[in-house]
């Protein structure tokens, strides 16, 4: 089944988005450009969710993917919630009491994020009460713990993620008179999802990563050819130091038992994930929740099965391993992305990839003919090629489109093979899983000049 380029296109195109960072009288004030987001499925539905948001009423800006497994519905209320927690552990102390009281007086709120959606980009709107009570809790708790200092950003993003974490377990467990409704949070608690969310506030990035989609950073090096820098670490069995703090913290009895085929408990490859209660909950919980809970729920395999091996719950956690990094002018972007684009590319060749399309400037090797000779034909050949790669950046107009072009059609030499990308694009469902996996990609764009003043003010 062949397509033509612009069906290839139009699939490659259909959820991608862009936005831009108004400029102030002339005056950028952001540290950030813009950024360019993109998503390909590959499951139907789509497992993978996005998120943007600048925050209002504290400095800075959210971005975040996620990948859920066994379903949506944990992704799905992950990036409509996550934002607001971590928004809202920012916040100060009287913007905080200012907020309660005006929900006590039924004033209008102050808005918290402005959100920076694609059309497709879902909310629940049933659920929307129900997420804002559990917030409302929260912040709340937060008033009457106030210790008087300003929150630390590491700390509120560790905080946001484990109490979401929590309140998604609270209420699955609590249920809810609406059958709608009850269905829906049981859904996101059985069902999982890993994050990996960004926070820039001028020079300051903090990334806060549970589970095994990835933040790269992209460096122009001084001779103009790029580098990436790693700013997450996976949480997987191939993490040696994730497998010790598995360990760590169940009995030696369970050693051999917590890893097993590189998954967690022989079932799990992420080891820190949002909801994924069937990890969390004693048993007694889990088959008193099911039991109690709507039909549909008993339907669901899932749910019933308690995985092999479960002594000692909780085996999992969403708490988020955070990195700090200092922008310096050489960063040009940060690269967010679901394990989908890692599977399938090395970061170094992200960097580049993404390095050259927004420079427009491609850092070209010598070609190297290594001693052998070489005909006319040939050479013409190779340069044809070298051509093509060039002429293939201006079809896109969105660095995330860019890379998930590459990613899904890039050949052994490391251009895009028009027919590859047709051939993957045209599997069906059923297949397509077997060779990719869901891809959701966010590329942000630094304002290398607003990072180089604010260096010369410190």
């Amino acid at each position: 089944f062949y397509l033509t380029p612009p069906q290839v296109n139009s699939i490659l195109k259909a959820n991608e988005y862009s936005f831009k960072v108004p400029e102030f009288d002339g005056k950028n004030v952001s540290s950030v450009l813009g950024f360019d987001s993109n998503q390909l499925p590959a499951n139907a539905p789509i497992e993978d969710r996005r998120s943007a948001a600048t925050c209002l009423q504290t400095r800075g800006m959210l971005l975040g993917v996620f990948d859920g497994h066994a379903g949506c519905a944990c992704a799905q209320a992950v990036s409509e919630r996550l934002f607001y927690y971590i928004a809202v552990s920012l916040l100060p102390h009287e913007t905080l009491l200012e907020i309660e009281n005006a929900v006590e007086s039924g004033r209008a709120l102050l808005p918290i994020l402005q959100w920076h959606k694609h059309p497709n980009d879902y909310f629940s709107k049933e659920a929307s009460k129900l997420y804002f009570n559990s917030l409302r809790t929260y912040w709340q708790e937060l008033i009457d713990l106030n210790s008087g200092e300003t929150t630390d950003v590491k700390e509120a993003l560790i905080n946001a993620f484990k109490r979401l974490d929590n309140d998604i377990s609270l209420e699955a467990q609590v249920g809810d008179p609406n059958s709608f409704l009850n269905y829906l949070v049981l859904r996101v608690a059985f069902s999982g999802a890993t994050a990996c969310v960004a926070h820039v506030d001028g020079v300051d990035l903090h990334i806060a990563n549970t589970g095994d989609s990835r933040a790269m950073l992209g460096v122009q090096e001084e001779d103009g050819s790029w580098s990436a820098v790693n700013l997450s670490y996976d949480h997987n069995a191939q993490n040696e130091h994730e497998v010790e703090r598995v360990k760590m913290e169940h009995p030696k009895s369970e050693e051999k038992s917590l890893v097993k085929q590189d998954r967690l408990l022989g079932l799990l490859m992420p080891f820190r994930a949002f909801g994924d209660v069937k990890f969390k909950w004693s048993i007694e919980l889990q088959k008193r929740v099911v039991e109690s809970g709507p039909d549909q729920l008993n339907e669901n395999e899932y749910t019933k099965f308690i995985p092999p091996n479960y002594h000692t719950p909780p085996y999992l956690t969403a708490e988020p391993e955070v990195i700090y990094h200092k922008l310096r002018p050489q960063d040009k972007f940060l690269v967010l992305a679901t394990d989908g684009l890692w599977e399938t590319m090395h970061r170094q060749d992200v960097a580049r990839i993404v390095g050259e399309y927004l420079t427009g400037v491609h850092h070209q090797e010598p070609i190297a003919v290594g001693g052998y000779k070489v005909t006319l034909g040939q050479m013409h050949g190779l340069l044809a090629e070298r051509r093509a790669r060039i002429s293939s950046v201006f079809e896109d107009q969105n660095a995330a489109t860019h890379l998930i072009r590459h990613a899904v059609g890039n050949n052994e030499f490391g251009t895009v093979d028009h027919e590859r990308l047709s051939k993957m694009l045209s599997l069906p469902e059923e297949l397509a899983r077997m060779y990719r996996d869901d891809m959701t990609i966010i590329v942000v764009q630094f304002n290398s000049h607003v990072i180089g003043a604010c260096q010369n003010e410190e």
